[in-house]
């Protein structure tokens, strides 16, 4: 009896501390999450879950790794319960991806793993042939990508959604900006009026909120985005370089600041950059994985697979083909290529310092993304200041770097520069393996024109973004750097930093030309000084009137404005100079007449 009181006593308690005890969900299904591992719900999980097991609509937004798969898995398995031969298909879970889709099986597959639902992936890369016969065996539950399932109600006769209890668009602003939005609106025109849908989004664009309007009744619409839009366990480091110079930088970072034992997400623009990468790496001795969109299906599970179990710690992917992977014990991820949106940042970003861990996200940034940076940090709402100069360190080191740690704890991000002196020795070890390897000559070229064309398709950044970028402070030193460089190479950097901004007042012939008028000697010295004074007198004089066509053109822009302003008043101005000019004319008419008389 003492036991039996014992054990209601500790469901009591679980049910008050909101553990998916609290659910009452099914012994099968709970089953599942014990053999998972999964003990407390995620935030999304925690808000989501009840609504859902109410059988309300739901719009949910959660960044990358949040557990939102889980949020609307368990509730799913929940409510189908079992199979139910001859029913038609009851769930629909739509993915932007295969790969996404492939996880989100593996999940529904471990989670309902005491359960007999049987579900069917629906992506392409498979055969048709194969997919019909799953079709065939009657699944509670379909998994796919839009494509693919608009192929199959197109080719198969008997197939329908009108028995679709359970439907979920995963990733849903992902699905729209990959182009899916009208095969959605067809796929919502099939489905039954009686079925509950769920709508999951890192982000809620002006598009999706509609579609979710017409397809969803009376949402319930949960944000976590607004705060965690970024993990506060994520160390942010944003390198300022050349295009040219991140491959010494990438091989540095690996070698020297990551650890052998972390696992690094490394996203790059293209393919060929890919290839490009995962051949130097191994000229290097470091083995990676990748993965990108053209990739041989059999070969993309391979690379991943090792990957996920810590066989290779690096994964080199463009944005398509990383969405669905999931690694959960992922360190740091490296934006080699800057991304051009602040959603795709933070969707990157996202997959590390998960589920309390700590991780780092590593951004070269090119003085032609400066403005991408600055849009990412107003989307973020966050401060960004430039690195201390290296006069600044030289003079209160232990100030500086005690004010960088204090920005860094307020979430102030800070830019700066990669050692010019680590570069410069790592791109002489590039450049040699590049030299001796003919497919990687191949490949840099190859990646040039790839990236060229990249650049000339992706969105520009704001306009005021581009006018602050003007107005930015000097950089220094990346605070990473400080304790890896000696004092002599500070003053030395110091110094080489000075003389770059060091302009003179004369050219050496002026200054060589003023010491012979000293020394009153004549000949070519004192010429050609003479000759270098007229030539800066006519460049001063071109430079003076460029500053002044422009304050001409600012003028004439300002009158444009006040015409466009004041329309009847230039009308009349216009009406008062005609009368003027008619005036005149009389008058001299007149005088001209009175000349002839005379």
């Amino acid at each position: 009896m003492g036991r039996e009181a014992t054990k209601k006593k500790k469901m009591k308690k679980n049910a008050k501390s909101g553990g998916f005890e609290s659910l009452g969900l099914n012994p099968n299904v709970f089953k599942g999450i014990k053999r998972k591992g999964y003990k407390v719900p995620t935030p999304i999980q925690r808000k989501t879950m009840p609504l859902i097991l109410s059988g309300s609509d739901v719009v949910a937004m959660a960044r990358t790794g949040s557990g939102k798969t889980a949020a609307f898995l368990v509730p799913m398995l929940h409510r189908l319960n079992q199979h139910i031969p001859q029913s038609g298909v009851r769930a629909l879970i739509l993915s932007p991806t295969r790969d996404l889709a492939l996880q989100t099986l593996k999940f529904t597959k471990e989670l309902g793993h005491f359960t007999d639902l049987r579900v069917s992936l629906l992506v392409g890369g498979d055969s048709m042939e194969s997919q019909f016969e799953e079709l065939a065996q009657s699944p509670d539950i379909i998994i796919a990508t839009p494509g693919r399932l608009m192929h199959h109600l197109s080719e198969v006769d008997d197939m329908s959604l009108r028995s679709v209890e359970y439907v979920v668009f995963d990733e849903a602003d992902c699905l729209f900006g990959m182009g899916f939005a009208e095969q959605l609106h067809q796929i919502l025109a099939q489905l039954g009026e009686n079925r509950q849908t769920l709508l999951f989004s890192a982000t809620l664009p002006s598009a999706l909120a509609e579609f979710a309007k017409a397809g969803l009744r009376d949402p319930q619409l949960l944000r976590l985005d607004l705060e965690t839009r970024i993990s506060p366990d994520l160390k942010l480091a944003f390198f300022t370089l050349r295009q040219e110079e991140k491959y010494s930088a990438l091989l540095y970072l690996i070698r020297e600041h990551i650890g052998s034992d972390q696992q690094t997400l490394i996203f790059v623009s293209t393919k060929h950059h890919v290839e490009f990468l995962n051949l130097l790496f191994r000229e290097e001795g470091i083995e990676p994985s990748v993965c990108y969109g053209d990739m041989d299906q059999d070969a993309r599970k391979i690379h991943v697979s090792r990957f996920r179990s810590r066989k290779t710690m690096l994964l080199i992917v463009t944005d398509v083909a990383a969405r669905g992977i999931d690694i959960p014990l992922l360190d740091n991820v490296i934006n080699w290529d800057f991304p051009p949106k602040p959603k795709i940042f933070v969707h990157r970003v996202g997959r590390a310092a998960r589920a309390g861990r700590t991780g780092t996200a590593y951004s070269f940034v090119t003085p032609e993304d400066m403005a991408y940076l600055l849009d990412l940090h107003l989307f973020l709402s966050k401060p960004i200041k430039p690195a201390p100069t290296e006069e600044e360190v030289l003079q209160d080191m232990e100030g500086v770097l005690s004010r960088c740690e204090q920005a860094m704890a307020n979430r102030e991000t800070i830019y700066g520069r990669f050692p010019q002196k680590v570069i410069d020795l790592v791109s002489d070890r590039v450049r040699e393996i590049i030299d001796t390897s003919a497919e990687l000559e191949l490949l840099q070229r190859t990646c040039k024109n790839a990236f060229r064309l990249y650049s000339k398709t992706k969105p520009l950044p704001a306009k005021e973004s581009i006018r602050r970028v003007k107005d930015l402070p000097h950089e220094g030193l990346h605070p990473m750097f400080m304790n890896v460089l000696e004092t002599g190479e500070l003053t030395a950097l110091a110094f080489s930093e000075h003389l770059k901004k060091f302009r003179p007042k004369q050219t050496i012939l002026e200054a060589e030309g003023e010491a012979a008028k000293l020394k009153h000697q004549q000949g070519p010295s004192g010429q050609w000084a003479d000759v270098m004074k007229r030539k800066r007198a006519i460049h001063e004089n071109i430079i003076n009137l460029v500053h002044e066509q422009q304050q001409s053109k600012s003028n004439k822009e300002k009158e444009e404005i006040q015409l466009e302003i004041s329309p009847s008043m230039e009308k009349g101005r216009k009406g008062f100079i005609s009368f003027i000019v008619i005036e005149l004319c009389l008058s001299l008419v007149i005088v001209f007449f009175s000349l002839k008389s005379e």
